[in-house]
């Protein structure tokens, strides 16, 4: 009796056990929890169950107070609570489990690697590497050179891999991944065609990082040569023609696809959806044989894209469950068209917030200027990932609170790329320049490799400071890394030289750039403006139109302001006309104040009065300021009084228009005006912003505030200053004294 008796205990207890993992699966803990508690017996796969239902429910505490009671633990149970910790961020846990555990197998080395990797400290992962038993194993090299790839180090996990005892086919490809995902697509194709061995996974590998290069040509020919193509594969390469705007030969492709499973129809939705084909996306909604949340999230976001919101929340409320993934769709599209409070209560409704909802939510009261309601769910945050910091630091960053976006950028324990660009690009937004310098100097300081968006932010604050040196230095390191061929690094370069006044290498770099666009000729052209060659300028648009681009709004402003600056009164007429007759572009009041400075200029004072007159957009500073100095030079203090009091209706903060009142009152003798416009200013600017300037010396930019007296400190500089004065003083001297 009792032998017969036994199997069915056993089943009993495996039941428990897995109803136990069950439970945890779906997020059920409580329930597993007490089925433990019942349980007359338990073993240590029970213990080991539970355990990691805890730490998987993000319950670590609960996991390690469990785990401490357990009377026997074998080796999974060690490899189960050290891989809860690494599933919840807890090194210091894993990491004093490890060296607790009485044995340890190779799994247990690689998980342990895997924590120190992922959590970016590869000298600790190195360190233990090297304190392995057994080196043959080749999951801990395979789990090294992925930590190395994940911090965009390739050089190094190449070195790595090659020091590799024994190497399996995850080692290549591992490899073989990070020179794709880095778009080493060179050095990709001559790996993989070294490959002893390859299977659907290599092929898929270099499909995918041609795709994501751009060079769909190579990825079709990888494609069609793909021996056994899986369903990966194939939708690979739907996205990527989509991705790319060809939307037939993706549709083509789709119908020659010999099995399509839920991913390939969801695939080809998006591929409508990413190209604002939302009837031909609902018309595949419609076939699709089985729905899933993917299908209906991507069919929301389409609504959303084209900001179709009545339909997206309407198709929202016709899912037959709830879905984070297309509640958070939802979420966005109503932040993104400042309708927050929509979605908050579309937010309070989700039950089970993921990260990505949390985020989306918090971005879009960043987004939204809302920086209180945006901390506030930032700090009720469970479990906060990089992200979360970065969308606080680009908000606060956004509003001009660049205190409070350092101060949070310097609690990140690890930052990452977006990070880092987050505060230099902050910086260089609010026009803090020197600040951006100082952390793009910090961020390499730091082992931290800057990419485009960092260049292009320091690049552009170099170019507001005209520090020419520094700029030159920093271009210096983009053809280094790589750089200098990138779109927007390239306009970057061409406006920091043309700011410096060196126009020969913004054209050189202009034509060293492959592919121009109509930015890199705005920039080109803005810089001659800028430099007062308005004849480059408008040579330069013509160049602009014989290769087939089209100008825009900008391109316009900038070649109007070089023939304002330049005197190029029927050039100005002519471009004027051609703007609106030949491209429809509708005049702005950028173009109107360009216009009028060049009548102002040129002396035409009543034809540029009516010209604002008749404008059909409302006037703005830069139009009456044009008006006003023409007037100070025409010395028509008439229209200068008239003018001025428009600019102090516009700007009330700007005291430089009282100030030229003031003088032309002064020139014609009118002092009793001039004691009072002066004293209008007193009032009006009891409490102003300090003036600030910036002089590069040897290498460094200086700023100099107005009243600011800490530079005096300096000896070394007040000698050099003494020295400069006292030349200019007996310069003026032998000027004075000479014939």
């Amino acid at each position: 009796m009792k032998t017969s008796l036994r199997p069915v205990l056993k089943n009993s207890l495996f039941q428990q056990n897995t109803r136990i993992t069950q439970l945890g699966k779906s997020g059920r803990v409580e329930e597993a929890r007490n089925l433990f508690a019942q349980m007359t017996r338990r073993n240590t796969v029970t213990f080991n169950s539970m355990v990691s239902v805890y730490a998987k429910n993000r319950r670590i505490n609960d996991a390690l107070n469990l785990f401490d009671k357990m009377p026997h633990r074998n080796l999974v149970s060690w490899n189960t609570m050290i891989a809860g910790c690494l599933y919840n961020h807890r090194l210091e846990n894993a990491r004093q489990l490890f060296d607790r555990m009485p044995q340890r197998d190779a799994f247990t080395w690689t998980l342990m690697i895997t924590c120190y990797t992922r959590n970016g400290e590869l000298q600790k992962a190195t360190n233990l590497l090297n304190l392995m038993p057994d080196k043959t194993n080749p999951a801990c090299w395979n789990a090294m050179v992925s930590g190395y790839l994940s911090s965009r180090k390739v050089k190094e996990a190449r070195k790595l891999f090659d020091e590799m005892p024994v190497r399996d086919l995850v080692s290549w490809n591992t490899m073989l991944g990070g020179y794709t995902q880095a778009g080493e697509m060179g050095l990709g194709l001559k790996f993989f065609e070294d490959m002893p061995v390859k299977d659907v996974v290599s092929w898929n590998l270099m499909l995918d990082g041609f795709v994501k290069v751009g060079d769909l040509d190579s990825a079709l020919r990888f494609f069609n040569r793909t021996p056994d193509p899986n369903i990966v594969s194939w939708v690979t390469m739907l996205s990527g023609l989509g991705r790319n705007g060809q939307v037939t030969e993706a549709r083509g492709l789709f119908d020659q696809m010999p099995v399509k499973n839920a991913v390939s129809w969801n695939a080809m939705m998006a591929v409508y959806v990413q190209n604002s084909k939302i009837d031909e996306a609902l018309k595949l909604f419609d076939e699709i044989p089985e729905r899933n949340a993917v299908s209906w999230t991507t069919m929301i976001n389409g609504y959303v894209r084209v900001g179709k919101l009545d339909e997206a929340s309407r198709l929202l409320n016709q899912m037959p469950y709830n879905n984070v993934g297309a509640q958070t769709a939802m979420i966005s599209g109503f932040a993104q068209n400042k309708k927050i409070h929509e979605a908050r209560e579309i937010f309070s409704r989700v039950t089970n917030r993921d990260t990505v909802c949390w985020n989306t939510m918090i971005a879009g009261y960043a987004q939204n200027g809302i920086m209180d309601e945006a901390l506030d769910l930032f700090n009720q945050m469970v479990k906060k990932d990089i992200v979360s910091s970065n969308i606080m630091i680009a908000g606060y960053a956004q509003l001009g609170q660049m205190d409070k976006a350092v101060a949070l950028f310097k609690k990140i324990k690890h930052k990452n790329i977006v990070t880092w660009n987050s505060l230099i690009s902050g910086f260089t937004h609010n026009w803090l320049y020197l600040d951006a310098f100082k952390y793009f100097i910090s961020m390499i300081q730091n082992d931290n490799k800057p990419d485009e968006s960092t260049y292009s932010s320091v690049l552009s604050s170099c170019a507001n400071l005209a520090t020419l040196q520094l700029g030159t230095q920093v271009h210096v390191v983009v053809v280094k890394t790589g750089y200098e061929q990138d779109l927007f690094v390239a306009n970057s370069l061409i406006t920091l030289y043309a700011k410096c006044g060196k126009m020969a290498s913004a054209e050189r770099v202009f034509s060293y750039t492959p592919r121009v666009d109509v930015v890199s000729w705005n920039s080109l052209i803005n810089g001659y403006a800028l430099n007062g060659n308005g004849l480059e300028a408008v040579r330069v648009l013509d160049d602009m139109e014989v290769v087939g681009v089209t100008p825009d709004e900008v391109t316009f402003v900038g070649v109007l302001s070089a023939c304002s600056h330049s005197g190029l009164i029927d050039q100005g007429f002519r471009l004027f006309e051609l703007m609106s007759q030949k491209y429809l572009i509708e005049p702005l009041t950028e173009h109107y104040a360009c216009m009028v400075d060049l009548l102002a200029r040129a002396g035409r004072l009543e034809a540029a009065f009516e010209m604002v007159k008749e404008m059909k957009t409302d006037s703005n500073a830069g139009i009456w300021g044009a008006l006003l100095d023409a007037c100070r030079v025409r010395k028509d203090l008439k229209m200068a009084k008239f003018a001025g009091e428009k600019l102090s209706e516009i700007e009330p903060e700007t005291g430089s228009n009282y100030v030229v009142l003031s003088n032309m009152n002064a020139e014609m003798g009118w002092w009793e005006v001039v004691e009072e416009v002066r004293g209008s200013l007193k009032e009006r600017w009891a409490v102003k912003q300090p003036g600030c300037s910036w002089i590069e010396v040897q290498n460094q930019a200086h700023a100099f505030v107005s009243g600011d007296r800490c530079w005096l400190e300096n000896v070394t500089f007040c000698g050099h200053l003494r020295s400069l004065m006292a030349h200019i003083s007996n310069t003026s001297e032998t000027l004075v004294d000479a014939p």
